[in-house]
């Protein structure tokens, strides 16, 4: 259950930073409410895969899926650039969290 509580909080980082940017500066009403209730049920998620996963680990991933997510959309939903360095970095994230998850112990 640890995982699935991870990935959905990595998921829900991707969410709250897009509408971080959607909500300019938290000037814009809905955009900044999304943003606050995604971080809160993010964070919240987080701190239960926390209860079995070991720290580093645990932070690791969330913060790679929300940075590797975040390149995603905002490259295909806000046409930020792409470059083949770019995409190599984020093949670096996604490699390092294949080998977190293969090195952590069973949750």
């Amino acid at each position: 259950m640890a995982w699935i509580y991870l990935f959905i909080a990595g998921v829900l980082e991707v969410v709250w930073a897009f509408y971080m940017k959607q909500s300019e500066g938290f000037s814009r009403l809905w955009p900044s409410l999304i943003t606050l209730v995604a971080m809160i049920i993010s964070f919240a998620l987080l701190s239960l895969s926390m209860r079995t996963l070991p720290l580093g680990t645990a932070y690791a991933v969330w913060t790679g899926i929300g940075a590797v997510g975040a390149f995603i959309v905002g490259a295909w939903v806000l046409n930020e650039p792409l470059s083949l360095m770019r995409i190599s970095a984020a093949a670096l994230i996604v490699g390092g969290l294949i080998l977190m998850k293969l090195s952590a112990p069973a949750a």
